[in-house]
């Protein structure tokens, strides 16, 4: 059965770039995860397992003969930094990342299904700003067979 992370959470980051994962999200990370460059600025956090299977869906399935299938891949994975939180349950951000999600030491820590997302808090409060009444707005089917 697959991870299925939810939730908002607001830890905050320290001075070494460490943040205290949620502790709904631990027990599924604790051993394991892999950080990576996502959409809209954010970070994106998956279990080793789920970061393989997108991995090996993302390279063995596509051609490298498009230069955006190339260029996707590239920043994808090569932000891509396997951590393994400490026994206080923190995560290290390595610097790149922290850089790339622009994180202050105040952040939104959101679970997204498949995967937890790291944001700066104003970043977040932003996009919310502009995503949530569009999403109450909707009327039309945007996943495809969902609602």
């Amino acid at each position: 059965m697959p991870t299925l992370f939810l939730g908002t959470h607001t830890p905050k980051l320290d001075d070494k770039g460490r943040m205290f994962l949620p502790a709904k999200f631990r027990e599924r990370l604790g051993d394991g995860l892999v950080i990576t460059r996502g959409q809209e600025h954010c970070l994106y956090v998956y279990t080793v397992a789920e970061f393989e299977k997108i991995a090996t869906e993302m390279t063995s399935g596509t051609t490298t003969t498009s230069r955006d299938v190339r260029d996707y891949q590239r920043v994808f994975l090569s932000g891509a930094s396997d951590e393994v939180p400490d026994k206080q349950g923190r995560l290290t951000i390595p610097p790149v990342l922290r850089e790339y999600a622009g994180l202050s030491t105040e952040c939104t820590v959101i679970g997204a299904g498949n995967r937890v997302e790291v944001w700066d808090t104003q970043t977040w409060n932003s996009y919310l700003e502009v995503a949530e009444p569009a999403f109450a707005q909707r009327s039309e089917e945007v996943v495809p067979g969902l609602i």
